[in-house]
């Protein structure tokens, strides 16, 4: 990967719509020409998809929760890692070092929503213990990756 991918990364992080006559005037290159260079990024899974950001209060998704997650019985783990990529409300697992498994990211629309996904959905499994923690507000929240642009 050179600057010019990594141009069009970041170009692409910020300002998702950007035409190919704007990216190719970034990188100094024909429409095409950049169209063709995207695609490779495509092709090799560096751009994995592209998707609107959307305001999760506008649409009541307002609650959002860090679940963290104990498997006490590992072989209830592919049946909850099952289960968590199913859900809709979960945005994030992370397999983490610690004292706990996981860290879920979830969005719902009430606390009651969220008490449905904590007792009903994830601790439906024997032996998964939880403890959740409610985000009050958000200070910073991007999808926007820190890229290194020929800085060591």
């Amino acid at each position: 990967m050179d600057s010019n991918d990594l141009k069009v990364i970041k170009q692409l992080m910020a300002k998702g719509r950007s035409t190919w006559a704007e990216l190719g005037t970034l990188l100094g290159l024909s429409a095409p020409a950049t169209a063709d260079r995207v695609h490779k990024l495509e092709e090799a899974g560096v751009i994995k998809g592209y998707s609107a950001l959307i305001d999760p209060n506008a649409i009541g998704c307002g609650l959002a929760a860090l679940i963290s997650v104990i498997v006490e019985q590992p072989e209830q783990r592919t049946n909850l890692l099952r289960k968590v990529d199913e859900l809709p409300e979960i945005q994030e697992c992370h397999h983490v070092a610690g004292d706990v498994d996981y860290l879920l990211k979830a969005r719902c629309a009430s606390t009651r929503d969220l008490e449905r996904l904590i007792s009903k959905e994830i601790k439906s499994f024997p032996g998964i213990k939880t403890r959740t923690m409610v985000i009050l507000s958000t200070v910073k929240e991007t999808p926007i990756l820190p890229l290194n642009l020929g800085k060591e």
